[in-house]
């Protein structure tokens, strides 16, 4: 039996529009054979890309499963991210347009930015953080969020960005974990038009965090909070009177950067450490590529939230690393209406918007009117992160966002990868709605079957054959659970657990977690081929799948559906989507019931939560909640479930 089996196929392909292509940073192959000698090729980009204090002696020292990578090397990421470009007379260049939820803004350049981040510096070894020093960080999305990471790195102290959606627990376990001495936070944020209280999180989580000194409190909803005397300070007051000069601390190459702590449910969170000059190098080099980045041009535009990694290496290093000017919004998309994100694009002319699947999904819900009110006609591309999208959300995204002119670079990496791993390069990769396409140049990566060996066509494990710069150097504090958890599988490979095929082209095509893999009558099946099918309903918006126990199938198929807006779901309709997947994918895929809901339960980072759906689906106690965005919305599936709202067979 296949390893995962591969149902869905896809025919469309999108060739580089030769408009796109004329422009186009890579157009042809050169870049994928410089890559087969992959120590050389991040060499060639580490000199290019980076500024360097002192060179490196070796380019990487690979004892697996430790990589380190151009060893003895010494710089800054700050002085990277700033200060070559004030010094090269780009200090009037914006560097964020910021824009808060209620509606106000502010235009930050990197002059600017690199006078709060020097002054906060100081003000952070006034508080006596020095290097090698952990300072937790839970902030909303306010221009003090990189200001704060951009300081730490400046003065050699690594950070450990905590979501701010995330529970004083929560919390408090990272900071303990990291044994952070200084927590820096604010009075709260907005969120669809309310303001969330971060402070009182904080004091809740300080009440269990024996190491931590200092609480530094930035001003963003005015709501009072409580300070404690010789503990907390305000932000403002922190960089109050300091020099606006801050010497950056040469770190080496891998020097400690930063924490970010994986959110699991089940299991100790585990803080993958990320360093120096390999992770700057990967992602300035996959952010300037990958988005066919051209800085005096564009406005870059990354919709995630910095506490994820897609805000680390996104929004905040790799952006400011090649000189970009980029949009930050602290909001929620529907606020005040549903067209809040397409205002923000044609009011600063976004060019290269970079956004999630889920993301793309709800506003195939909501409608095409929203889009369709505002002028997207700035838009160059389009970029998909988080998780696989379906091949029709693709190709909305494409049509009604894109206008069918902007190439979609769907891409695939995690927060142990530290960078983008696979994505096309849209200059000269022909796309499948779909498909992340091809490992990037320098990347190894191979879909494995059970026993190790190499899947040329079908599903399977994917695995990564050599280390890359940006990769995790490990988990803080447990080496034997780094070796553990994604290098004990397969051998010499590593694996973090997503399941991919690979197509009669080489495409490769994401399958989502192999935990979410479901066994029905012997065939292994994954949600995101049902998922596909399903979107591929023309009044389905979005769906989630789960295996629910069956005494004959072992696992049956239980479908949880989201129509698109006025669509009805009374009737066949139910049936009329079962029948439909059988016919596209076939009838061992067809869910045995389908379970309709206006929402489905996701993270504030968006991800849907298939763990709970299959508690809903297997009659079983829900588990952990807190995480996600509107924990109303499992107990309204449920009682749907329960009540006969769906249709089965």
């Amino acid at each position: 039996m296949p390893t995962i089996e591969d149902f869905y196929s896809e025919e469309r392909e999108i060739a580089p529009a030769e408009e796109f292509a004329r422009q186009a940073l890579v157009t042809d192959r050169s870049l994928y054979e410089a890559g087969e000698d992959y120590e050389s090729f991040w060499e060639a980009q580490a000199k290019s890309l980076v500024s360097w204090r002192e060179g490196w002696s070796r380019v990487l020292d690979w004892q697996l499963p430790f990589a380190k990578w151009f060893v003895g090397g010494k710089l800054n990421v700050s002085y990277n991210c700033l200060d070559r470009h004030v010094e090269a007379g780009l200090g009037d260049r914006v560097a964020f347009h910021w824009e808060g939820e209620p509606g106000d803004t502010r235009t930050i350049t990197y002059a600017d930015l690199l006078g709060d981040v020097c002054r906060f510096a100081n003000g952070l070894k006034s508080l006596g953080v020095s290097k090698g020093d952990r300072v937790a960080i839970y902030m909303p999305m306010i221009p003090e969020l990189p200001v704060a990471m951009l300081a730490c790195a400046r003065i050699g102290a690594a950070h450990s960005v905590v979501f701010g959606g995330f529970s004083s627990e929560a919390l408090a376990d990272r900071i303990n974990d990291a044994k952070s001495e200084v927590v820096i936070t604010a009075d709260g944020g907005w969120r669809r038009g309310k303001p969330i209280d971060l402070k009182a999180n904080v004091d809740i989580a300080l009440e269990s965090t024996p190491t931590v000194k200092h609480c530094v409190v930035a001003k963003r909803t005015n709501t009072p909070v409580s300070m404690v005397e010789g503990r907390d300070v305000l932000f403002e007051e922190v960089m109050s009177g300091q020099d606006g000069v801050c010497e950056p601390e040469w770190m080496d190459s891998e020097d400690l950067l930063f924490l970010l702590y994986t959110s699991g449910t089940t299991a100790k969170p585990k803080g993958i450490m990320h360093t120096t000059g390999g992770y700057l190098t990967q992602v300035a080099f996959t952010h300037k590529y990958v988005f066919d980045l051209h800085p005096k041009n564009d406005v870059y535009w990354c919709a995630a939230d910095i506490g994820w990694v897609t805000g680390h290496s996104y929004i905040v290093y790799g952006p400011l690393a090649n000189a970009a000017t980029s949009v930050m919004y602290e909001g929620t998309p529907d606020f005040p209406d549903k067209d809040r994100w397409w205002s923000i694009v044609e009011r600063y002319k976004v060019t290269k918007l970079y956004a999630a699947p889920t993301a793309i999904r709800t506003f195939m819900k909501w409608g095409e009117q929203f889009p369709k009110s505002h002028d997207l006609s700035s838009l160059k591309l389009l970029g998909s992160v988080g998780e696989p999208i379906n091949p029709e959300a693709w190709m909305w995204y494409y049509e009604v966002i894109g206008g069918g002119r902007c190439p979609v670079v769907d891409t695939w990496w995690q927060t142990e990868t530290g960078g983008i791993m696979i994505s096309p390069l849209p200059g000269v990769t022909t796309l499948k709605p779909g498909s992340a396409t091809f490992p990037l140049p320098g990347i190894g990566a191979e879909v494995v079957d059970d026993n190790g060996a190499t899947v040329t066509k079908g599903g399977g494990y994917l695995t990564l054959t050599h280390p890359w710069p940006a990769m995790l150097r490990g988990i803080y504090g447990d080496s034997e659970r780094y070796k553990q958890t994604y290098w004990s599988r397969f051998e010499g490979r590593y694996f973090a657990g997503d399941g991919a095929k690979v197509d009669d082209d080489g495409f490769l095509w994401l399958l989502g977690r192999i935990d979410d893999v479901m066994n029905v009558s012997g065939h292994r099946i994954s949600t995101t081929e049902v998922e596909s099918a399903l979107v591929d309903f023309p009044s389905v918006a979005e769906a989630a799948v789960v295996g629910a126990s069956d005494d004959t199938t072992g696992q049956a198929i239980v479908a949880f559906v989201t129509l698109k807006a006025g669509e009805p779901s009374s009737g066949d309709k139910g049936e009329e989507i079962r029948t439909h997947v059988a016919q596209k994918i076939g009838a061992i895929a067809r869910p045995k019931t389908i379970i309709f809901t206006d929402e489905l339960p996701k993270t504030r980072s968006g991800k849907i939560m298939r763990r709970l759906l299959a508690d809903v689906a297997n009659g079983r106690d829900l588990g952990d909640t807190t995480t996600l965005a509107d924990p109303a919305v499992v107990e309204e599936i449920r009682n749907r479930a329960g009540s006969g709202s769906s249709d089965e067979g």
